[in-house]
């Protein structure tokens, strides 16, 4: 399906009577599914592994690929259940005319299993995939805010989910950059969005008018039967954010029963989703910049 309004139209002119369109970049699901198997073959990539390390050399190799876009790698060390490791967050910074951030953001650890092996296409791979498609599309849009694409590590927990065992990357980053005082003016967080069977539910916790913008856009975009308005409480990375005031809404479907399985495999995983939420997110984020800045923002 191809998309329509703001992803397809960018302005109309009349030359001698013929309609003139130039068209913005649509989302190439098929190129971020070709991230995601590459992704997959590296195997499991818990923070701090190897295979860790392996996928954020692919994500930055992937990234120094693109014109104007500047890659910082930002490692810290986690105290975890399983000892001290190491870890590092990934942030592509797309400057725009004015220095006010946007964030857009998921995570590409997977969680850590010692009983079987957990390769993680749809949890951790389809956000991690996702995102790189989504670089190199907005590496091509003008825009008025800058844009920052954020790579969390250790979203996983290492034993079971708790305030201390979960969100390292993103509890880290967020601490950082509220000592900065460089907080984002909004954050829409990506996880686990390449099922199938595509469902997004409206997360409790989010931001409504931020969770508004994004519901009307896939509308407008034809999606509207794959992101549902029942809603359903998921504690994610945007949580941080959210607990410092940035407004945040997560896209997340929950509905996955491979999740936290060795079924989560590139056959649950499709590239019409990756398609589906990431050309939502293109529609979507003109209008975030429009609200900030007809509201005056939150500050």
């Amino acid at each position: 399906m191809r998309a329509r309004g703001r992803a397809l139209l960018l302005g109309l002119a009349l030359l001698g009577g013929a309609a003139v369109v130039a068209a913005e970049p649509a989302f190439d699901g098929k190129a971020a599914f070709r991230d995601l198997e590459r992704l997959v073959a590296i195997g499991p990539r818990p923070a701090g592994s190897p295979g860790g390390q392996r996928a954020r050399e692919y994500i930055v190799g992937e990234l120094k690929k693109l014109a104007g876009v500047q890659v910082q790698l930002k490692p810290f060390d986690a105290e975890t259940p399983h000892g001290r490791l190491s870890m590092a967050n990934i942030v592509a910074v797309l400057p725009g005319r004015r220095p006010d951030v946007v964030m857009v953001a998921g995570h590409y650890d997977t969680k850590y299993f010692k009983d079987f092996r957990f390769v993680g296409a749809n949890d951790g791979g389809s956000s991690t995939a996702l995102l790189l498609e989504l670089a190199r599309r907005l590496a091509t849009r003008p825009r008025d805010y800058t844009h920052w694409l954020v790579w969390f590590d250790g979203e996983e927990a290492r034993e079971s989910w708790t305030e201390r065992d979960s969100l390292y990357g993103s509890r880290r980053l967020a601490a950082e950059l509220a000592r900065a005082k460089r907080l984002p003016r909004a954050l829409i967080l990506v996880d686990m969005i390449g099922d199938r069977d595509l469902n997004i539910r409206r997360e409790s916790y989010s931001a409504p008018w931020l969770t508004d913008i994004v519901w009307d856009a896939a509308a407008r975009l034809g999606y509207g039967r794959h992101f549902l308005r029942d809603p359903m409480p998921v504690e994610d990375d945007h949580v941080p954010f959210l607990k410092l005031g940035v407004p945040a809404t997560l896209l997340i479907d929950f509905d996955f029963p491979p999740w936290h399985t060795a079924d989560d495999t590139l056959d649950k995983v499709s590239a019409e989703s990756l398609t589906i939420v990431g050309n939502v997110v293109l529609e979507a984020l003109p209008s975030v910049e429009h609200y900030l800045s007809r509201e005056g923002g939150r500050r």
